[in-house]
């Protein structure tokens, strides 16, 4: 079997487990968004305090998550992967017999410092199974995979505790990681990192303007999702009235609106850069707009909705990555993590912003927090398009 048709057999192999880790890690850290009702009432703390477990976890991911991805850049990719999802699997298992809220939160630092390392490493083993002529598209492939295991492992772990139990959510998220485990070390080849390749760029990567404009589009970016999606089974319990059956029904149609919207965005990136950045956070503040104005017990309505602010919310993953990555193309790996780290601190902000416009005027509030953000972005954005149009401007008057 030649070197190509090896790679394109592991690609093989390793998709059947792909689902399972993509399903795993962000039920790990965003599954208790579609149970948060039911840890406010089991615990007794307010629907603020109960979003720091997003908040929370994120906050640990942005401040950590470079050092880790530097520190464990030197090791076998797939030793890294696995020891990941076995942490995931344990944290998630005691997650299911915590005793306390404050319980509930400490069991998450083992795999918030974990995720960033295993997203950075996932993805970079991901693309290094394809030849390099295939990288963009690898690129997409892998950050539409991540979607579809975003939008499918809330809604999924939704139904569960809405349908079996409360403690089931948390099994749910051990088992899948456990079995993702197993599949990964059995599928994927070993990988080195190149680690010393990728510290070494580290310095001039920093030194760019541009992608400091990056991470901060990405912040605001992510902010303005989170501060939503951070309450959205809460928001649509409340301006709907339906049942934990019926919202995690319209998760999930959030979910297939959330891989639509990917690949369009996916496609649309590849043509026209900047102007599908500078689109999409307009783009997702007039999805809220429709949120606050059409959202109701209309369940012929909400469906609609829920598509289009699915297909909004979740295109920003590859728009954002697609966006700080191309500043920093000669330590993609680091990228990656400055990525994660970013859209984590980007949560974070969220947590803690949307939560006092919550306090100050309801739920709704959540949308004014997601349209200030929005905004912010916009800002961002624009700061990288205009100081690139003036840096290619003057490099070639001094050429000429």
């Amino acid at each position: 079997m030649g070197h190509r048709d090896q790679r394109s057999a592991r690609r093989g192999s390793i998709g059947t487990f792909a689902l399972f880790y993509r399903l795993g890690l962000y039920a790990v850290e965003f599954g208790v968004v579609g149970v948060l009702p039911t840890i406010t009432e089991r615990y007794g703390v307010s629907v603020a305090h109960a979003g720091w477990l997003v908040g929370f976890f994120a906050l640990i991911v942005a401040v950590v998550g470079p050092f880790m991805v530097l520190w464990l850049s030197r090791f076998d990719r797939r030793k890294v992967l696995v020891a990941a999802l076995l942490g995931f699997s344990l944290c998630s298992l005691l997650s299911a017999w915590a005793s306390s809220f404050n319980m509930l939160m400490v069991l998450r630092v083992p795999s918030a410092l974990l995720h960033p390392v295993f997203f950075s490493a996932a993805f970079a083993a991901a693309v290094a199974l394809y030849p390099p002529e295939q990288a963009t598209q690898a690129t997409a492939r892998a950050l539409v995979g991540t979607s579809m295991g975003l939008v499918i492992g809330v809604p999924l772990t939704t139904w569960i505790e809405a349908t079996i139990s409360y403690e089931a959510s948390f099994y749910f998220c051990a088992l899948v990681n456990l079995i993702a485990a197993i599949g990964l070390w059995l599928m994927l080849p070993a990988q080195s990192s190149e680690g010393a390749a990728q510290q070494g760029s580290v310095s001039s990567v920093l030194r760019k303007p541009a992608i400091w404009y990056s991470i901060g589009a990405t912040v605001a970016i992510f902010g303005a999702m989170f501060s939503v999606y951070s309450y959205a089974a809460e928001y649509l319990g409340r301006i709907t009235g339906f049942s934990s059956q019926t919202i995690s029904l319209l998760l999930f149609v959030f979910g297939i609106g959330g891989v639509a919207g990917n690949l369009l965005a996916g496609r649309l990136l590849g043509r026209w850069q900047a102007m599908t950045v500078l689109g999409y956070p307009l783009t997702l503040a007039m999805a809220y707009l429709l949120l606050l104005m059409l959202g109701s017990s209309d369940m012929a309505t909400m469906l609609p909705i829920g598509l289009l602010w699915g297909a909004a919310h979740t295109s920003g993953l590859v728009v954002c990555q697609i966006w700080l990555g191309s500043a920093a193309t000669e330590a993609p790996e680091f990228a990656t993590s400055l990525f994660v780290s970013s859209a984590n601190f980007g949560t974070v902000c969220a947590s803690s912003v949307s939560g006092w416009f919550i306090a100050t005027w309801g739920m709704p509030g959540t949308l004014v927090s997601g349209w200030s953000f929005a905004a912010v972005g916009v800002a961002f954005i624009l700061l990288r398009i205009v100081t690139g149009h003036v840096c290619d401007r003057q490099r070639m008057q001094a050429c000429s």
